[in-house]
């Protein structure tokens, strides 16, 4: 395999040392990667960093993103600039974990949130900008009161990045159908109420999801998914929603496994694929020496698989099941008393 090229984006305040870490334990697997690693956000330049940034990504077959408090501001262009429209956020229990719940054991799904529209588009702004539109509610019988001080935000869902997030997510179900698990494709929404943007979503996943007939599909409201999610989390494959729903609900879907600290993901678009723990930047532990490595552990192997490293990326999460299921070498957030380099001493140890 020719060598890959990997952008190395550490992030801000604690977020360096699990990117770090997650570097140690590849390049003691051996894989043939060429990295470019750029400064930590304390010591970004925004400008000349990132047009630096920009110009490697492009240049990159991948990148490994720590987390920002917005000094590393080249995540928008991984975002945006790559259109990188699906974000695949798994959620897998593997024993060791912390969880909260009495049987968490074979919990495993895949959360795909749109990555692009909704409202992370930031189209907000005073309230009476939209008196000339003269608006009408469905729900009140009259028309928006713009008199008031207040703000407004836009929803967009649109055709085409709900089908290319929905296909992606039917690919994903038949992928891991072929690997053992159910095959189902689930979407939710609140398309109850928002009948004219998550009913649209709803409506263009539902006609995508009619052209996979070996996925099985179901679709469920958001607020009774989010209580699926705690109850009956057992029975759920490839989970498909809008934007804003993917980052609150996986947050909430990595609590029932045992923390954010557990939580990797990984952005796909058509060209191009970025990874990142879901976890922020930890600035209340920073310096400590003990933020858990682990989801951004599980991100860089989702990187090797992408780019072909199938092999090294199965010894990367195997070694790391282990630490978890010996169960000697654990960060404080999983109730032991080791500090990151501790722990991933020990994930080297278990390749």
């Amino acid at each position: 395999m020719a060598k890959k090229k990997v952008v190395v984006l550490p992030g801000d305040d604690e977020a360096p040392q699990t990117v770090y870490a997650a570097l140690e334990v590849i390049r003691a697997l051996g894989a043939e990667i060429e990295w470019v690693e750029f400064p930590t956000g304390e010591h970004w330049v925004r400008g000349e960093t990132d047009k630096a940034a920009r110009a490697a990504i492009d240049a990159s077959d991948s990148t490994l993103f720590g987390s920002t408090s917005g000094k590393t501001t080249a995540i928008n262009y991984l975002r945006w600039g790559k259109q990188t429209f699906a974000n695949v956020r798994p959620c897998r229990y593997m024993p060791g974990f912390k969880s909260p719940l009495a049987k968490p054991a074979g919990i495993d799904y895949v959360i795909v949130r749109e990555n692009l529209e909704d409202l992370y588009l930031g189209l907000e702004g005073p309230l009476a900008a939209l008196a000339p539109l003269h608006l009408h509610s469905r729900i009140l019988r009259a028309d928006l009161d713009t008199t008031d001080r207040g703000k407004y935000a836009v929803k967009v869902i649109t055709e085409k990045k709900t089908r290319q997030v929905a296909r992606f997510a039917c690919e994903l179900a038949r992928k891991r159908k072929a690997a053992g698990h159910p095959g189902k494709l689930t979407c939710t929404s609140k398309y109850n109420m928002l009948r004219e943007s998550d009913g649209f979503f709803r409506q263009i996943v539902e006609e995508t999801a009619a052209g996979y007939p070996d996925i099985k599909y179901e679709q469920f409201i958001v607020d009774d998914f989010a209580r699926r999610i705690v109850q009956s989390s057992h029975g759920l494959d490839v989970v498909v929603m809008p934007n804003l729903y993917g980052d609150i609900l996986s947050d909430a879907a990595a609590g029932t496994i045992g923390g954010l600290g557990l939580a990797p993901s990984g952005c796909y678009g058509a060209g191009y694929a970025y990874f990142e723990s879901v976890h922020g930047t930890a600035p209340d532990i920073l310096g400590m020496g003990i933020i858990n490595p682990t989801a951004t552990m599980l991100s860089a192997a989702m990187m090797l698989e992408y780019l072909g490293f199938d092999e090294q990326s199965h010894r990367f999460e195997n070694a790391i099941r282990k630490v978890y299921g010996e169960g000697k070498v654990l960060t404080v957030d999983q109730g032991g008393t080791a500090k990151t380099k501790e722990f991933t001493a020990a994930v080297i140890a278990n390749l």
